[in-house]
Formats: structure tokens, C-alpha cells, sequence
């Protein structure tokens, strides 16, 4: 299919941009990256050894005919990516990739919200990513630990990233109702939640459903069991709520693109989700 809105990916990790990414062969979080693939259905398991540097990944996106990429960071006990480092990566890739901020507030406590701020306007990243589930002490996506980051997005008027998914450390937090506190305290605010709280489906597409500024972005889980029903409110309500990513580099990018678009998504749908509704969160005119 041709779409007639540039591709726009909504989730995208260089696996240089840190060992739990793949950066480093021979190591465990390596390992994990390819199990990883072969559980989301990759038919290449070692893609990512392709792009060294933001450049070569550049120009796999390009010719997987991305327009654009947003790469996400985390700051976790576990995953520390600086802000500026994305900021470099971003600079590097002539244009393809867009970044986003991550804080960890456990770590930073009132400090967060001014790295965040300074991530966004003075560096130039166009969100903050939130690991609620992942911090040392684990928290619902609306503790009161989040509020002041979530406000600093509704003010600067850029979108709110929130991880989650099934390897959250400790699935009692894997929780989309969380998000309906959020979307109902800042109305406004473009909520996006990465991996669509697979697998918990049901309670993302009840909160989705109740609020237009909640956009779902099931990115690899898209491919995952029981994911025909995101497919299927796609194909409905959330038609302007979908969000595309390919999760690289827990999936390969060109396959992902071609997969995205055989898996029941009428051709509005598709449009929608791959090219016009990444653009509207990212307030991009293409």
C-alpha cells in the first residue's frame, strides 16, 4: 500500500544507544534482545547488528520509507541514557529521528521536572518518557510522583510517553486505568502509551475509548496474541487514537512496516495510524 502522509515511526531504539539495546555482543542484554525478537515474530533475529550509528540506522529507516523516528529513551535503575546523548543521536541523523526526554523523578526527585523542562526546550526533545513501572519502587502511571511531569508536558504543550507492557517488572503496575486518572486530570495532554499496555487490551481500549488525548501504541505487541481487538478498534473508534512503531530493535524495521499493514487495518486505518495520527501527537505538519 501507498500511503499518501510520510511514515512516521513512533518507537524506535538505536541498538547503539546502550547495552540493553543490543549495543554489545556477547552480553546478556544481547542475548535478551534476539530472544526478544523471536518471541514478536522477527524472521531476522540480528538485525540490529546492521546500524552502528545513527547514519546506517538512518538509512534503513529511509529505505523502509520512514520519514521519520522517534526514539525514546529510558532513565530506569537499569537503562540510564543522558538526555543529551539522544539529542546527539537526533543531531546525527540528519533529520530522521525525532527524541524524546526520560526523567527518572525517584532518582532526580525535584530536579526532574527542571532536566525535563531543559530536555524539551533547550535541547530540543519533543516529549518526556515516563518508566512508571520500571523505577526502583514501582509505580502506577498515576502516582503523585508523575503529576508534576505530566503538567510540565500539558504546559509546554508537547506528549506524554508512558512505558508499560508485559516485561514491567512487577505486572500489578501494568495497569491502563492508571492512564484514565491522567487523561482526566490533564485533559489536554497527549497521552501516549508505548506497547499499549499489552496484554491488558481491554481495560486500554475502555480508557481509549473514554478519552480522546490517549493515543495507543501496542508497537511489536501489535504482532502479539490477542492483539486482533487493538485491530479491531482501530478499524473503529480509535481510528485517530492508533499509533505505529516498530519497536526496533526488538523488531526489524522494514518487516515491521510491511507486517503493520496486513494485519486487518482498513486502508483509512492505516493512514491514520502509520502517517497522520504520529504527526497530529508530534504536532508535525506532514
Amino acid at each position: 500500500m501507498t500511503l499518501s502522509h510520510p511514515i512516521i515511526d513512533m518507537r524506535c531504539r538505536p541498538a547503539f544507544l546502550h547495552r540493553f539495546f543490543g549495543a554489545e555482543p556477547g552480553t546478556p542484554e544481547f542475548e535478551t534482545v534476539r530472544w526478544m525478537n523471536r518471541r514478536v515474530g522477527s524472521r531476522d533475529i540480528d538485525h540490529f547488528t546492521r546500524a552502528p550509528n545513527a547514519p546506517a540506522l538512518a538509512a534503513e529507516l529511509a529505505a523502509a520509507g520512514i520519514t521519520k523516528a522517534v526514539v525514546v529513551a529510558r532513565s530506569t535503575p537499569t537503562v540510564r541514557i543522558s538526555n543529551a546523548a539522544v539529542a546527539d543521536v537526533v543531531a546525527a541523523s540528519g533529520g530522521r529521528l525525532i527524541g524524546v526526554a526520560s526523567v527518572d523523578p525517584q532518582e532526580r526527585g525535584a530536579a526532574a521536572v527542571d532536566e525535563a523542562r531543559h530536555a524539551v526546550q533547550t535541547l530540543g526533545l519533543a516529549g518526556v518518557n515516563l518508566d512508571a513501572g520500571f523505577y526502583a519502587t514501582p509505580l502506577r502511571a498515576d502516582d503523585d510522583q508523575l503529576m508534576p511531569l505530566y503538567a510540565l508536558c500539558a504546559e509546554l504543550g508537547v506528549p506524554a510517553f508512558v512505558m508499560s507492557g508485559p516485561t514491567t517488572p512487577d505486572l500489578r503496575f501494568n495497569d491502563p486505568l492508571a492512564i484514565d486518572v491522567v487523561a482526566r486530570t490533564f485533559p489536554a495532554l497527549k497521552i501516549v502509551c508505548c506497547h499499549g499496555f499489552y496484554p491488558n487490551i481491554d481495560g486500554m481500549l475502555a480508557v481509549a475509548f473514554r478519552h480522546e488525548n490517549v493515543f495507543v501504541s501496542p508497537d511489536m505487541y501489535i504482532f502479539a496474541p490477542g492483539a486482533g481487538r487493538y485491530v479491531e478498534a482501530g478499524n473503529g473508534f480509535l481510528q485517530n487514537q492508533l499509533l505505529f512503531g516498530t519497536s526496533y530493535p526488538f523488531r526489524p524495521i522494514a518487516q515491521s512496516v510491511a507486517d503493520f499493514q496486513t494485519i486487518g487495518l482498513t486502508p483509512a486505518a492505516i493512514e491514520h495510524a502509520m502517517a497522520i495520527n504520529p504527526a497530529r501527537v508530534l504536532g508535525l505538519s506532514g
